[in-house]
């Protein structure tokens, strides 16, 4: 047997000030987004902007359902609509936001599981890394240069 472990890369910034300012405004967006979220249930509104490589810049917010699983995750309602919005523009970079009802969320926030494997498939259609940029709803921002930072041992397509 033979030990090996994953690192993840990534670029930590003390607050948003520090990012340039596509990222900047990428990520007020986001911020922007968490305002239309419908979290009836939990009281955690996500927001997400996606930038796209023709320019246009594509938001979106978490839907809660009482029939839970129902409801869908920011990063999929903005990556969806981006994708319906303009199919076959590469989508560049996301960024991703929370603002709690019950605590400050001072910590960057990642995306889910169904949502980085999301944007495994956005990726692979874009044929570029997808800049991926967290935050809470203040603190430490952190960007990821390609999903397989967030998700090793991606499942793409030639698998199937």
């Amino acid at each position: 047997m033979k030990k090996e472990q994953f690192v993840c890369p990534y670029e930590l910034y003390e607050n948003e000030q520090e990012l340039d300012r596509q990222d900047a405004e990428l990520l007020r967006l986001a911020h922007e987004a968490t305002a239309k979220a419908y979290a009836h249930y939990s009281g955690f509104r996500v927001g997400a902007a996606v930038r796209m490589a023709n320019g246009q810049i594509v938001t979106g917010c978490n839907i809660e359902n009482a029939a839970y699983p129902s409801g869908l995750c920011a990063e999929r309602v903005t990556l969806f609509s981006a994708q319906a919005q303009y199919p076959g523009v590469a989508v560049e970079a996301i960024a991703v936001t929370a603002h709690s009802e019950h605590a400050l969320v001072d910590e960057p926030i990642a995306p889910c599981g169904a949502c980085r494997q999301v944007m495994v498939e956005v990726e692979q259609l874009s044929k570029r890394p997808l800049r991926i940029i967290c935050q809470g709803q203040v603190g430490p921002v952190m960007a990821f240069d390609g999903i397989e930072s967030l998700m090793p041992f991606i499942f793409v397509d030639k698998f199937l």
